[in-house]
């Protein structure tokens, strides 16, 4: 019993050691191609294979500016926070309607402003 337990033991150590082989070798035929290998593929003259490639370049290239984009800009909710803090620290009541008449007539100096500076540069 002890012979058939160790020859089976020992198949099956084989039987192992041959599947990495295995599976050694699939890696290697599924590995990514090198750089010569793509460049010989790839024909500047194909029409149909450049526009895949200059559309699938030019919506990475989107991709990166919008995430650019978002990350540099605060969210809304950012924004009230610190509004909110320095409403406390300065003591500003947010819901005094003299305070919303002051801050309606600054805005609508300022469109005014851009309105003509724009106006002006065209």
């Amino acid at each position: 019993m002890k012979k058939s337990e160790t020859k089976t033991a020992t198949n099956n150590g084989s039987a192992a050691a041959a599947a990495p082989s295995a599976a050694a070798a699939e890696a290697a035929a599924s590995a990514e191609p090198t750089k010569a290998e793509l460049e010989a593929e790839f024909d500047p003259n194909d029409k149909d294979l450049c526009h895949a490639a200059l559309k699938i370049q030019s919506t990475f290239r989107g991709h990166l500016a919008r995430k650019l984009v978002n990350k540099d800009a605060p969210e809304d909710e950012d924004i009230q926070e610190i509004t909110k803090k320095v409403a406390e620290e300065l003591d500003i009541d947010l819901t005094d309607p003299e305070l919303n008449k002051a801050a309606t007539k600054i805005q609508a100096s300022f469109r005014g402003h851009k309105t003509r500076k724009d106006t002006n540069t065209e």
